[in-house]
């Protein structure tokens, strides 16, 4: 069974805590891992060399790579350069995501996906709009992903909620389609592949403790003085 075989109408849970917080460690983003496919996910996706080095001996699960990079000359963030590509395929990595945005950057999209490609795993092109995803496809990738709609170009407001017609709209490229981004429910995530998804990311809904904690802690503020 192919990789994309095995994510198809399945979870993938993004194990990636708040950078810096105090579960920003390796072997807590192993556990999260491991808490995820007992759960029953399908897939992982995993920032950085060292917890992917630490993730990888410990499941037999598609892993999607990735490497956050801030630069001071790109607003392009995730796995920029072909280092990452390299790194990221040397530690395990199934699948090596990479910003798809028609944005400045500091390596060419379709040489990102070349040299995925060359160290023989598969490319997610995490997009913002159809026109990123089209010309991802036509690079070569071979998961297109909702992944940066309403943070590329546009920033997404506190409410708002998963991008369900890109979905809808990627679903009729041909590609295999990975919806992500504000799937945090659910009911969210059963409407995503309701939508044309083949497969669907989590991430801040099950593993980042205080994202999940400040939608309760919000929530139960707002109804201060409501009862009597």
């Amino acid at each position: 069974m192919t990789v994309l075989e095995k994510l198809r109408g399945s979870l993938v849970v993004s194990c990636q805590p708040v950078d810096d917080g105090p579960m920003d460690l390796p072997k807590i983003t192993a556990a999260m891992a491991l808490a995820a496919e007992a759960g029953g996910a399908a897939g992982l996706r995993i920032e950085g060399i060292n917890n992917l080095e630490v993730i990888r001996p410990l499941t037999r699960l598609p892993i999607i790579g990735i490497i956050k990079t801030d630069l001071s000359n790109s607003p392009v963030r995730i796995s920029p350069f072909l280092e990452n590509v390299i790194g990221l395929t040397a530690a395990g990595a199934d699948i090596v995501a990479y910003d798809a945005t028609d944005r400045s950057r500091p390596v060419a999209t379709a040489d990102l996906v070349g040299a995925i490609k060359q160290h023989g795993k598969l490319a997610m092109a995490d997009c913002a709009t159809l026109s990123d995803a089209q010309t991802a496809l036509a690079e070569g990738a071979d998961i297109i992903g909702t992944t940066l709609s309403g943070y590329a170009y546009d920033i997404a407001p506190p409410d708002a909620g998963p991008d369900l017609d890109l979905i809808r709209t990627f679903s009729k490229l041909g590609g295999f389609v990975m919806a992500e981004g504000r799937l945090n429910s659910p009911h969210l995530a059963k409407l995503a592949m309701e939508s044309g998804a083949d497969c669907v990311t989590v991430g801040s809904a099950v593993t980042r403790v205080e994202h999940i904690t400040n939608w309760f802690a919000r929530a139960v503020d707002s109804s201060k003085g409501n009862h009597g």
